[in-house]
């Protein structure tokens, strides 16, 4: 019998510990035997609120993981306030001596990497956490694949990727056929392959039929601290101005200028909430020289100074797909 922990931090998603342990559950029902033991555990054994508010009972604090062969660390929203859980910190280092498989799940991996414990390992992060994650722990190398295992590290983006790695995860530890009918059961069907990719997302990604605005688009994606003109990417891929214009309009229904803008409002956003940089700094990385400027087009996107978004919270502003409008009118248009 393999005995799990699953640590959750403060903020973790509630959606991530049931897809974590039903199919540990539906295995042991299939098998007719407990073929894995798991429990909840928090820092305290007092109970944990995750990021939609309810309030999660625990089975014990860190102490009663004691003989528990995997621990897997939750974390998603406020990851800061994970990092501060300094005792997580050197827990996870002590029992990492003892050969301990330790996994991170969403912004769990946060606290494994935060511990020296992800150093030279690939590690899978959520795409809208990658930025911040590579500047914070350069020893590492964040990939934007659905999990990871290297050696006795395990990470996982989150979300339904959870489900994938739990699928494998009983392969590993008990055997393939077994975790192919708990898939079965989940619906899923063929899990994903650990390498299949998660959506890019150094901005908004609206689908396109375009070829040209899809190919102006990966031109934006690697010029956003140093823009070029609109007329440059038209003539990079053989348009006018006055073309690439209007099939902008057509499939995303604004301007080039204005998504080119909002790209690199995105790239801000992620910058601001996940890295130490400031406003400036921040500013000129997305190709803003007017820190003046920027922060008047963040607050027309966000309606908060960019000083005023430094967490990652549930209370955070939150950039969508659409454009924001002023007026009737989308942030960003020139005049």
């Amino acid at each position: 019998m393999r005995k799990v922990a699953f640590l959750l931090l403060p903020e973790f998603s509630h959606l991530g510990i049931a897809a974590a342990t039903e199919p540990l559950f539906i295995a042991n029902w299939l098998a007719q035997r407990a073929i894995f033991d798991w429990k909840i555990i928090s820092v305290d054994g007092q109970p944990v609120r995750a990021s939609n508010g309810r309030l999660v009972p625990v089975d014990g604090d860190l102490t009663s993981a004691a003989d528990c062969k995997t621990v897997f660390v939750l974390a998603s929203f406020d990851p800061q306030r994970s990092l501060r859980e300094r005792q997580v910190v050197r827990w996870l280092k002590r029992i990492a001596k003892f050969g301990v498989e330790i996994g991170g799940i969403e912004n769990g991996s946060l606290v494994l990497a935060e511990a020296g414990l992800l150093n030279g390992h690939p590690v899978a992060v959520h795409w809208d956490n990658t930025i911040g994650f590579q500047e914070h722990y350069p020893k590492t190398r964040a990939v934007t694949q659905l999990y990871v295992r290297s050696g006795e590290r395990i990470t996982c983006a989150g979300a339904s990727a959870i489900l994938d790695l739990m699928i494998a995860w009983i392969g590993w530890h008990a055997d393939t056929e077994l975790a192919g009918e708990v898939a079965e059961h989940l619906l899923l069907g063929r899990p994903r392959a650990a390498e299949t990719e998660q959506r890019v997302a150094a901005a908004p990604a609206p689908s396109s039929s375009d070829a040209a605005v899809v190919q102006a688009r990966a031109i934006m994606l690697t010029h956003i601290d140093e823009p070029l003109t609109c007329r440059e990417i038209a003539r990079r891929i053989g348009l006018s101005l006055r073309q690439i214009e209007r099939r902008f309009r057509a499939e995303l229904g604004c301007s080039i200028l204005q998504h080119y803008r909002q790209i690199r409002i995105a790239k801000a956003h992620q910058l601001l909430q996940q890295t130490d940089l400031s406003v400036t700094e921040v500013a000129f990385s997305c190709g803003f020289s007017s820190p003046e400027y920027f922060c008047r087009l963040y607050r027309a996107y966000f309606s908060c100074s960019p000083s005023r978004d430094r967490r990652q919270s549930t209370t955070a502003p939150v950039l969508r797909r659409q454009m924001p409008r002023t007026n009737g009118k989308p942030v960003g248009v020139a005049h």
